[in-house]
């Protein structure tokens, strides 16, 4: 049995789940999202620190002695990728500690990081670093992990909107029917879309193949349901026009359709649907964030239409329900951030980045409608009966 995992705050997860870099993600949850700080998988190396006479304890809280450390024995962890692994998630939750806003990040395509908004590090790249770095590199490191743990931190977080649950006998929407398909590998095998990984993760050659784009087809559907509910339930304008698709800020491509839905109400959030021949769905709301459905068709990510579907709806629903809170600008380096809350409580999350590119001019409305909505967009307006 190997040592425990106890040397950082809090119980030792998993790296969080990948986000896109520039783009508004969205990540489901059971309640609020989670920072996390304290990584597991770093046994490895605290048995290793003990064959070399050190306690892996005293470097946890010991940031410089455990980069020194590192240079030390880097030419000897490298040579064992395991150990390299627990080194690196080790020195990650080590920086974590530094700083109560600090944090693990995973970006797709991309190694993890650890830190806060205004820097982060790629600790892989830094063990490979120390190993040919010199004295004096090193001691510029340490300096600047010093500083760095010292800075003011950055503002605090938004308060959570508060979505307004469905009043009595207002309609429900209801998910059109999604057609149960099998799909095939070249070989003749079902994919099991949804459970093709186990806990070591994705086979790494899957993140380039995106073999059966056709199974979001019924996204489409979905996203029409949608829009219907919308008209149906709320006091809304509704505008199918293809200049909408203008107001992405992601890069959309094969645009087939774009729907524009607007609550005749001040404050109130308004959404764009743009369905595309990926086949897929992207949805602008309010002034800053694009989502889009699937985030990553790839066969590494493994999506279904049911759990995008889920994520789709999620979306669009606590909009209108007033669950969708965005700031702009957040910080020294002006992220945007965003917000969303299920009116039952049934799930919540959040998102903070760089602002998509976008021209100084639309970024500066923004940010004066922003202001004028700093309690959170307002829930939509229903339809008169």
């Amino acid at each position: 049995m190997g040592p425990t995992e106890d040397l950082f705050e809090g119980m030792p997860g998993r790296l969080p789940e990948s986000m896109a870099r520039g783009r508004a993600l969205y990540r489901s949850t059971e309640g609020p999202t989670a920072a996390v700080r304290h990584v597991g998988g770093y046994a490895p190396f605290i048995e290793f620190c003990e064959r070399n006479g050190v306690h892996a304890g005293e470097l946890a809280s010991d940031p410089e002695g455990l980069i020194w450390f590192l240079r030390w024995h880097g030419a000897q962890l490298a040579h064992e990728g395991a150990l390299s692994a627990a080194a690196a998630v080790f020195a990650g939750n080590t920086i974590a500690g530094l700083r109560p806003d600090a944090r693990w990040y995973a970006y797709e395509g991309a190694p993890p990081t650890v830190g806060n908004r205004e820097r982060q590090f790629e600790v892989d790249r830094l063990l490979d670093g120390l190993v040919s770095a010199d004295d004096e590199s090193i001691q510029e490191l340490v300096s600047m992990l010093a500083v760095w743990a010292q800075e003011e931190l950055d503002e605090a977080p938004a308060a959570q909107p508060i979505p307004v649950a469905p009043s009595a006998g207002q309609p429900r929407y209801v998910r059109p029917h999604l057609p149960q398909m099998t799909y095939f590998s070249p070989e003749g095998r079902p994919i099991p879309y949804g459970r093709q990984w186990g806990d070591d993760g994705p086979d790494p050659d899957s993140y380039s193949v995106d073999s059966h784009p056709e199974r979001f087809a019924g996204l489409h559907g979905v996203a029409r349901a949608l829009i219907d509910h919308l008209r149906d339930v709320y006091d809304v304008d509704v505008d199918d026009d293809p200049v909408h698709a203008g107001e992405m800020l992601l890069d959309v491509k094969d645009v087939l359709e774009s729907v524009k839905v607007t609550p005749r109400r001040s404050g109130a959030a308004p959404l764009t649907f743009v369905l595309t021949g990926y086949p897929g769905v992207a949805v602008h709301a309010g002034v800053l964030h694009d989502f889009p459905f699937p985030v990553c068709g790839c066969d590494a990510c493994d999506e279904t239409v049911e759990t995008t579907a889920d994520r789709l709806e999620f979306l669009v629903l606590s909009v209108a329900a007033g669950g969708y809170r965005e700031r702009y600008p957040v910080g020294r380096k002006r992220w945007s951030e965003y917000t969303l809350n299920a009116f039952d409580g049934s799930g919540s999350e959040s998102g903070q980045s760089e602002p998509a590119p976008a021209a100084g001019a639309r970024l500066r409305v923004a940010e004066t409608r922003l202001r004028e909505v700093a309690a959170g967009w307002r829930p939509w307006p229903l339809r008169g009966r």
